[in-house]
This record gives structure tokens, sequence and C-alpha cells, in this order.
């Protein structure tokens, strides 16, 4: 593997974990990791609910503790990481992003459906007023052909977006589809690709090693696999990795191992590991957070999850449509107590 630019890696457990904990990060938790984070010399930090900015709700699952508590708490301990935010444009709104900026945040990921880039033009566009670093960030990368995906990511780099990534949200793409998709976008854009994986088919480091290959040079990883699903790439994993390969991230192995196995192993609820719901995710193509919510409703209408989760992947239900969670149990529910028409 060669590869000329630094890795840059951008550490999501703090976003992307809260999912797995239900959005119950205290200050006193964020504080403690971000600090480590930034004394281990990780770049950048994403703070914010799992589904961004103003995601608290019970659509998407109440925070324990207001986001901008969270991200004021990380920007005050970061010598000289930047904390970044995630925005979904319809769930977030310019005033949240102003308010993060304010606090000290210094990049902004804009994150939108593969397929719907054109809602990111304004927030990216403030983002960039407001002297942040912005990035383009299309979810759900697996439901959209190569062709479809490059169109999308030129939009976001017209807007002004710095990096635009591939997200593998469902954690379902298999490494050949990732080469060809970061392939394709290293050939028709002109500005930094970034990956950020999931590990619902035991496939995150393997993808994020073929994305990296292919030119990728901004990667997201998620400390002790700390994220939504079966987690992200394991961030002190793919830094040794990457030292083994010969790559500079310029991150404190040991560092991260300790951060690992001292402070973030006790906020986890229960092992990262990869069960039969978040396989399923991964094989049905179904948005990481959706985990605990099927988990939730299947209990509420005796149904078993895997049925849950293998509907909305045939749906084609994405990130935003949580409603229609609770709706498939119900419609699965009500089909099997209906009596066999003779």
């Amino acid at each position: 593997m060669t590869q000329d630019k630094r890795i840059l890696i951008t550490e999501v457990a703090l976003r992307d974990g809260s999912h797995a904990i239900a959005h119950q990060y205290t200050v006193d938790q964020v504080s403690k990791v971000a600090k480590a984070l930034d004394e281990a010399n990780i770049p950048y930090i994403e703070v914010s609910h799992g589904d961004g900015l103003a995601g608290s709700s019970l659509q998407y699952g109440l925070s324990r503790t207001h986001e901008l508590e969270l991200i004021e708490a990380a920007v005050a301990v970061c010598r000289q990481a930047r904390i970044a935010v995630l925005l979904l444009p319809g769930i977030g709104t310019m005033e949240e992003l102003r308010q993060a900026a304010n606090l000290g945040v210094k990049m902004a990921r804009i994150a939108t459906h593969v397929t719907e880039a054109d809602v990111s033009a304004q927030h990216i566009a403030l983002t960039k007023e407001l002297g942040l670093e912005a990035v383009g960030f299309l979810m759900m990368s697996h439901m959209a052909p190569v062709e479809k995906l490059v169109e999308q990511a030129k939009l976001m780099e017209s807007y002004g977006a710095d990096t635009v990534y591939v997200v593998d949200s469902a954690g379902a793409l298999l490494p050949h589809e990732v080469k060809e998709r970061i392939r394709a976008l290293r050939q028709h854009l002109g500005i930094p690709i970034g990956f950020h994986a999931h590990n619902n088919l035991s496939l995150a480091m393997a993808n994020t090693l073929v994305a990296i290959e292919e030119g990728a040079t901004r990667i997201d990883g998620s400390v002790r696999c700390l994220g939504a699903g079966a987690g992200n790439t394991q961030t002190e994993v793919l830094i040794a990795v990457l030292e083994r390969l010969g790559l500079s991230t310029g991150v404190d192995l040991y560092k991260m191992m300790d951060l690992a196995e001292e402070i973030v192993a006790p906020i986890l609820q229960v092992p990262q590991e990869i069960t039969r719901d978040s396989l399923v995710m991964g094989y049905a193509g179904v948005y990481s957070s959706f985990l605990l919510h099927a988990k939730r409703a299947a209990q509420k209408f005796n149904i078993d999850s895997r049925d849950i989760l293998i509907e909305l992947g045939r749906r084609k239900v994405v990130g935003g449509q949580e409603d229609m969670i609770v709706d498939v149990a119900a419609e699965i529910a009500k089909s099997r107590q209906e009596p066999a028409v003779r």
C-alpha cells in the first residue's frame, strides 16, 4: 500500500457512539474522553447527538445532556484537537450551526442521504462563512450507483465542501464496492476524500484499508468500536495497522490503547460486537442507528427484531424515517394475529 499524504483521523465515538448508549453521555464522560483523545494527538473529535445537532427528540432519542454542554466541555479540554459536529439538514438548523461555531467548533460535517446532496448547499455555505472546515457527508452510500455518488459528491464540492465522505451508514458495502466508489471520486473531485465505515458485516477495517489504498486521506474511527450498530472502524486498532503499513497518522498508539481500556470500556453498556441484529443491518442494508429503535419495537410488539430490520431494508427506509420502525413492527405483529383466509 502506498500513500504519500498523512491520514487524518476523525474520532466519532462522542457522536456515533451516542447511538450505542442511547444518547446518555454526561459532561464528565465527554470531558475525560476528549482530553485523552487530545493527549493522544487525535486531530479531530466529533461531538453531538448521534443524529447530529438538534437530534435530541422523541423520534431520534432524547439526550441526557444538552449537546451544546457536551461540545463546550470538549472544546474546553482540548489543546490541539479540533472539535467537529455533524448536522443533518432538516434536523439541525443554521442556528444550531452558529451556536456550535460560537462555542469553538472548527469543523462541521453536513450529512445528507446519498441522493440528496442538494439540501446541503446553504449549510455548507454557512459553514464556510463561519470560518469552519466544511465536510460533505454522503450517508447510505451503498444505496446509489457509483455514477450517482460521483454526481452528488461533485455537487457538495461545488457548494464549497473541503472534503467529501463516502459513508457506509449500514455497514453494507463490500470491499470491491468501496474500491470503485473511492476510485471514482478521486478521478472526478479535486478535494480530499473521506471514508466512514460500520462493522455490521465485520468489514470496517478491510473497507477502510481499501479506501486508503484508493486515495482516501480522511478516515473515521471510533475508539473501542463505540458506534451505532456493531460500531465503526476501531480507532486504536486502525492506528496500529496503519503503523504496521508504514502510514503516518501522528496519533500515539499506547495512549489510544490506554484510553480505550481505562476510560471508554466502562462507558459501554454492552461490549461492541456483531450481534444477530447488527449483522442483519449490514445484510439488509439498514441504517446502523436503527438498532436500539428496532429492539425496543420488537419488545413492544413481541416479534423478532430481525423481521423488522429485514422489512425496513426491503422498503429502503433511511435515516430520518425512524417513525417507520414502529409502524413496520405494528404491521408485522398485526399480520400474525389475523386469522388465515380459508
